[in-house]
């Protein structure tokens, strides 16, 4: 009789190796899209939550809009220095792979009437791909290729 061996040969695992290799090179570079997609989408979300907390300080303390957007961030009582109205990690200007750079216009008779605010990627091509922008007319713009800037906001 003939012992017979159970298991694998190494011809059948580097075929396995081989198999798994070449689905990972397949399934990397959409992941990494993906993470892109999901960090820009989070950028509008922050955008959209930092226009909406710029309105409600306004309407709330009757200064106009915050200075920066530190104002709008977390206190244990509310007051028009820290308004509580979005969270620590978007009040410190860095989310999901994005910066936020909020400019606050010159005060009109005690009233800062306008603001900025741009959302770049930390490293384009890797964090996300698209700069957005958006003031106090609460409309985002984005630029498909370079960072946004305050000084010429780019278009849809």
């Amino acid at each position: 009789m003939r012992n017979r061996q159970k298991g694998f040969s190494l011809i059948e695992l580097l075929i396995v190796v081989a198999i798994i290799l070449i689905i990972a090179a397949i399934a990397i570079p959409n992941l990494l899209r993906s993470k892109m997609s999901a960090n820009e989408a989070s950028a509008v979300g922050s955008l959209r939550t930092i226009n909406t907390a710029c309105v409600s300080y306004s309407t709330t303390y009757g200064t106009g809009y915050p200075v920066a957007l530190a104002n709008l961030g977390p206190a244990a009582i509310a007051t028009a220095a820290t308004a509580d109205l979005i969270d620590s990690v978007l009040a410190a200007g860095t989310k999901s792979g994005y910066i936020f750079t909020y400019a606050s216009g010159a005060p009109v008779a005690g009233q800062v009437t306008t603001y900025t605010n741009n959302a770049n990627p930390v490293t384009i091509g890797t964090t996300g791909q698209r700069g957005f922008f958006t003031d106090q007319s609460g409309v985002i713009r984005f630029d498909p290729g370079a960072p946004a800037t305050v000084a010429s906001p780019p278009l849809q």
